[in-house]
Order: structure tokens, then C-alpha cells, then sequence
């Protein structure tokens, strides 16, 4: 399997290019495949710089109906226009951190190829998505701010629009999430009652960000608490994104070599 960081906030390849936002391209044996699509059109940059062909991509998933994961959707429907494109329906709601709008481009719905759907999903014997995560332990404290539109009204956003996906690939599963705004902890017993043990390998943001010295302490102790659960089970851990560096750095001094960070233009693998 090939797994490679196209889209990150960091750069690890002097050819491509860093933006707020994530995507993660993946070769199985039956797919190619995109998790999110990052912010911008530096998907399709850098798939060009790493000589990666969007084209024969069959499937992207939305883990989220936010803009810094869904921006390349439409850059990247101008090189393919079929593959299927694959989002929980609650995705398309309008989502705002403040005042500010940070849900999809609205285009994006209108499009003949995207596929939505509500709660879980076994694509093949290879990929699987699920959603309707409920647990609150260690819940990201940055969600506080965010908020989605229901019937007219604005409300605290429930995340019921996040989705990840399991792939499953010469014995071993991978589960990638975009932010785990659900909380990594959470994720991963949903994931336990789904398949009675735990993942080999996650790729996921963890939601923590904030500069050096900005966490409360109130923060701090959900990250450590996080970390040192993480760190006592039998799975390799790859963050970026939206985990930030203060969180990521706390993290990794618990979490030794568990933890690897993602980069732009890396192979994960």
C-alpha cells in the first residue's frame, strides 16, 4: 500500500507546496483514493510535483464538511469528474468557527459524482466508513467555538458530520480520520465495537491546536490524558494538521516512537 501526504500545514518536500488543511492520497490494491482534498488547488500542484495522477483516483472522502479539507474538490474535478465523492449528507450543512463561514463550497454539491450518505458505509472488502461517533471523553476543547446551522438555526456542532475511514490492506487495518473533532478516544472505541480490537496504524489530526503557551491548563491535562491513553496501546500514530506544534511536541514526549509527524509531500510508509 502506498500512502503519501499531499496536503499539510508543514512541508517535508522543498517541491510542494503547505497550506492549512489536509489530504492524504492512498494506493490499495483495488483504489486510489483521496481523504480529503486540503484547502486549495495545492492538491493538484503537488500530485503534479510527485508525478501522482489524480485522474485515476476512483474515490475521495470527505471526513468533514469543513473548508480546509473539502477546497481541493473542486481544482481536482477539473482533472476527474468521476470519481465518486463520498460525505455524510449532514456535511452540507453551513458550519462556522465564530461568525466566520468554514463549511463547503456549495458548488461542490452540485456536482454529478458526489455520493451522500448517512452513518456507516462498507464499500468493499478493502474500505469501510463509519460515523455516529457519541463518547465525550477528552473531547477537544477547540470545538468549543464551532457551530453548524440545523433547521434555520445555529447550533453547537455535534460533529455528526464527521466520517472515517478503515481500509484494510494485506492484514493490517489503517483508520484515517481529518481532525477527530469527536475526540481521537472516542474514534477508537467506536472502532473497538465495530471490530473488537484496535487499529495497526491511524492517520488523523487531533484537533489541539494553538500556539506555544496559549493551551489552558484545562487543555494541557486533555492532551496529556489523550497521550498517555494512545501510548499504551499497540498502534503507530501519524498527526499533523490541525493537532498544532505545542500539542504535538507535548504529545510526542509521551508518546515517544508511537507518534510521527505528517508533512506535504511525504510518503507515510
Amino acid at each position: 500500500m502506498k500512502i503519501v501526504t499531499l496536503v499539510e500545514n508543514s512541508c517535508g518536500n522543498e517541491k510542494c507546496i503547505a497550506e492549512h488543511g489536509l489530504c492524504i492520497y492512498i494506493e490499495t490494491q483495488k483504489h486510489k483514493l483521496l481523504l480529503d482534498t486540503g484547502q486549495t488547488d495545492a492538491v493538484v500542484k503537488n500530485a503534479e510535483a510527485l508525478d501522482i495522477d489524480l485522474s485515476a483516483v476512483d474515490t475521495v472522502i470527505l471526513s468533514h464538511g469543513h473548508y480546509d479539507h473539502s477546497g481541493g474538490i473542486l481544482p481536482f474535478s477539473k482533472l476527474n469528474n468521476t470519481a465518486q465523492i463520498i460525505l455524510q449528507r449532514t456535511a452540507a450543512e453551513p458550519h462556522y468557527n465564530g461568525e466566520r463561514y468554514i463549511g463547503i463550497d456549495t458548488d461542490i454539491l452540485k456536482l454529478t459524482n458526489v455520493r451522500f450518505i448517512e452513518g456507516d458505509l462498507k464499500i468493499d472488502d478493502e474500505l469501510f466508513l463509519f460515523s455516529g461517533i457519541k463518547g465525550r471523553r477528552c473531547y477537544p476543547q477547540g470545538n468549543r467555538r464551532l457551530s453548524c446551522m440545523k433547521n434555520g438555526e445555529i447550533v453547537p456542532d455535534d460533529f455528526i458530520h464527521e466520517q472515517c475511514l478503515v481500509i484494510t490492506q494485506n492484514g493490517k487495518r489503517w483508520l484515517l480520520s481529518g481532525c477527530a473533532h469527536n475526540g481521537i478516544l472516542n474514534i477508537l472505541d467506536k472502532y473497538k465495537e465495530l471490530f473488537d480490537s484496535y487499529p495497526d496504524y491511524v492517520i488523523t489530526g487531533f484537533h489541539m491546536m494553538k500556539r506555544e503557551g496559549e493551551h489552558t491548563e484545562e487543555e494541557k491535562a486533555v492532551i496529556i490524558q489523550t497521550a498517555q491513553e494512545l501510548s499504551q496501546l499497540d498502534t503507530v500514530f501519524y498527526s499533523g494538521h490541525c493537532t498544532g506544534i505545542a500539542a504535538f511536541d507535548l504529545m510526542k514526549q509521551i508518546m515517544g516512537d508511537k507518534l510521527i509527524a505528517l508533512h506535504s509531500g511525504e510518503s507515510v510508509n
